[in-house]
């Protein structure tokens, strides 16, 4: 009975044994795993890469070279939008729990607030006694009355229409003359004034008329023409107020962001501005580019942006549908935007902008 015992504790003994060793294999395991494991700050490398880069792009975005498909102006015309990623790196970082990756994106975040974070907010303030308004009607709008009608309503002081086509300028006319007293239209662009107009004149954006262009009527360039200038007549003065439609921009698989001809006109259209002698000067037209771009550093050198100083948000006009980009604008020289704004649609596939200056 002894021996029986006795083997019983021994058997006893060496399976307690078996499974303490069992338990610190165990242990060791998962000590040796969480000593090959890298910690929070050696995780994520490729997130805190990735954010870095961005914070650099956005940083140094007027070094990035224009030379190849014109990458520079395309990534300005769409700057602002490259925060989009900062979020996305973040739930990243987050879910590979990386310390060095979230301490990276704290570039790219202070580089985006310090280049748009002025224009999160609400800039306007009260009072202007000049109220401006512009926009790109279309070409192919299908109705340009009910177009005429409601920029009519907006009660804009000086009303600029630009892609104002043959077909239609009958109706802009016959729809705006009531509230419009005075108004020239020069090719495709057209100025409508509650205020007397003078010296109006045609303002050379160097547009191309295709082949053999000197050989072109003047009628023909006349009717193509997308910029004038016109003097407003004020209670506190003569304002110089610009119209213009700039060439297109367009991304092309082949060529990247194809802009020669609007770069082209951007450049004559900030050279007449510097020859401008009057000191107030408003230009409102459709550029097709945001004044992040480069291209238009001739203008911006000029005059500044009614929807950066005195606007609420971006102020994004096209699509209409769903706006992405402003390139509809209203630049100033000699005045004070107080506020800056963004109408309803109309039947064009831009949205109009208006802004409520003090001469």
């Amino acid at each position: 009975m002894t021996r029986v015992g006795t083997a019983e504790t021994g058997h006893g003994g060496a399976g307690r044994r078996d499974t303490e060793l069992r338990t610190w294999r165990a242990h060791l395991r998962r000590a040796m795993t969480a000593l090959r494991r890298p910690g929070p700050w050696k995780r994520g490398r490729v997130l805190a890469a990735l954010a870095l880069l961005l914070g650099l792009l956005m940083l140094l975005h007027a070094k990035v070279p224009n030379r190849i498909g014109n990458l520079g102006s395309l990534v300005e015309t769409f700057l602002p939008w490259f925060g989009l990623f900062i979020p996305v790196l973040l739930i990243g970082a987050l879910w590979r729990r990386s310390a060095s990756a979230v301490a990276a994106l704290l570039l790219p975040v202070l580089v985006w607030l310090n280049l748009f974070g002025g224009l999160l907010g609400d800039r306007s303030h009260p009072g202007g006694g000049l109220t401006v308004a512009e926009h790109n009607v279309g070409a192919g709008n299908p109705d340009p009355a009910g177009t005429a009608r409601e920029l009519a309503a907006s009660e804009a002081d000086v009303l600029a229409l630009v892609e104002v086509t043959e077909q239609a300028r009958g109706t802009y006319e016959n729809e705006l003359a009531k509230a419009y007293p005075y108004h020239a239209v020069q090719g495709t662009v057209g100025l409508w004034s509650k205020l007397p107009l003078s010296d109006t004149q045609l303002v050379d954006t160097k547009m191309d008329y295709g082949p053999l262009a000197e050989t072109k009527p003047l009628d023909v360039k006349m009717a193509y023409n997308r910029a004038l200038r016109a003097t407003v007549t004020t209670n506190q003065g003569p304002v110089a107020v610009y119209v213009a439609h700039l060439g297109s921009a367009r991304v092309n698989p082949r060529a990247g962001f194809w802009t020669t001809h609007r770069d082209r006109n951007a450049q004559a259209l900030g050279e007449a501005i510097a020859a401008e002698r009057n000191e107030r000067v408003v230009l409102l037209g459709d550029l097709n580019g945001a004044m992040d771009d480069r291209a238009f550093a001739g203008i911006t050198a000029q005059l500044r942006s009614a929807q950066d100083e005195a606007g609420n948000g971006f102020g994004f006009t096209w699509p209409a549908q769903f706006p992405v980009v402003r390139i509809d604008q209203i630049l100033v020289r000699g005045v004070q935007p107080e506020s800056s704004w963004v109408l309803p649609a109309t039947g064009s596939d831009h949205l109009p902008v208006a802004a409520r200056i003090t001469p």
